[in-house]
């Protein structure tokens, strides 16, 4: 019998089908600058260091894939605007570029040309296309049009334009969906299997499900069918059953799953629409031990797993460097397993 390959598996899971087990996605983005040993400034400059340490982190714990993605906070650097980075936590954006909503009507739609640090992701995608070929899912990532004006102009004066200013908002939304296509495309172009479309602020967590269906829904429905390649909606540990039927009419394939959702009510609603991705809690795995890896483990497995349609990783699409060896073994160990095909029955007395 020929072996499974891990984007086998994959597409698999996305098609709600069973393969051999439950595909297992690890969001290692800083731990290859720990394998390095450079800062994480140094080594997300480094696109070849990167693809480097993504193919050593994939053989040393056997996950199914290899994150294509440096940071959120590059995508801020095609506006004009800057990266701050910190020695022990993803990089973030500096001072918002739009000082004053009014400044929207003169923005320029980014251009991912003009990042250096984009221009480096298209290179490791296309380092790590030339190495892993089609056995491996390559995951990209491109943060949603609704969701990037946090970065734009911060979170609170763009909740005042969502709620004061719907010609402005209408503008911004047309300039970010004209970048997010084009550089969605550019990654896909690269290398990248799929595109994570990071989407946090259109969260029941964030936003009511009501202002949703009227502002990132939208977006949504106008964005993501010109993007030429498979995507998955993350909500990056923000909340998503109040919100999941609206999610399958966009039509992307995956949902990213909060740790805070039901995920047995979220596996009845997307059943045969959309695939779970999740749902692991990436902060308390900064404490857990292999025990309490194999526990979280078993009780996404058993609330989702029949049938295919999950993707076993973090509720957040990035787990956090403090998260040790001992518990990533643990998570990848455990869910090859307990996420077998055929699923094992649950105990009598679970």
């Amino acid at each position: 019998m020929t072996p499974i390959t891990p984007l086998g598996r994959t597409l698999a899971a996305l098609s709600h089908e069973e393969a051999d087990r439950v595909p297992v996605f690890l969001g290692l983005t800083m731990h290859g600058a720990v394998l390095s040993g450079e800062s994480i400034e140094r080594y997300y400059a480094d696109p070849k260091l990167v693809a480097d340490c993504q193919l050593r982190m994939r053989d040393r714990y056997g996950h199914d894939n290899l994150m294509g993605f440096l940071h959120a906070a590059a995508e801020v650097e095609v506006w004009g605007g800057q990266v701050r980075y910190f020695e022990d936590g993803p990089p973030n954006a500096g001072q918002p570029i739009i000082q004053d909503p009014l400044e929207i009507l003169n923005l320029e739609p980014g251009r991912y040309q003009d990042s250096r640090s984009l221009c480096d992701t298209l290179e490791l995608l296309q380092l790590l296309k030339a190495a892993a070929g089609d056995e491996v899912p390559i995951l990209a990532a491109v943060v949603s049009p609704f969701s990037l004006p946090v970065m734009q102009m911060g979170f609170g004066p763009y909740l005042d334009l969502l709620a004061d200013s719907p010609p402005l908002f209408r503008r911004l939304m047309e300039k970010n969906e004209e970048y997010c296509v084009s550089w969605a495309n550019a990654q896909l172009a690269a290398g990248a299997t799929a595109i994570v479309y990071f989407d946090p602020v259109s969260s029941p967590t964030v936003i009511p499900p009501a202002q949703y269906r009227e502002t990132g829904f939208r977006v949504a429905l106008r964005t993501l069918p010109r993007i030429a390649g498979p995507t998955v909606t993350h909500f990056a540990s923000g909340r998503t059953l109040a919100i999941a039927d609206e999610v399958a009419r966009t039509g992307t394939a995956g949902i990213g799953v909060s740790v805070d959702d039901d995920l047995g009510a979220l596996k009845e609603r997307c059943a045969g629409k959309l695939c779970l991705v999740g749902n692991l809690n990436g902060v308390a795995m900064r404490t857990w031990n292999s025990g309490q890896a194999e526990e979280e483990v078993a009780r996404v497995i058993n609330a989702a797993g029949e049938g295919g349609g999950l993707i076993l990783s973090d509720n957040h699409g990035e787990i956090p460097v403090q998260v040790p060896e001992e518990v990533l073994h643990a998570v990848v160990s455990a869910a090859k397993e307990l996420g077998r095909y055929p699923l094992a029955p649950l105990p009598a007395d679970a």
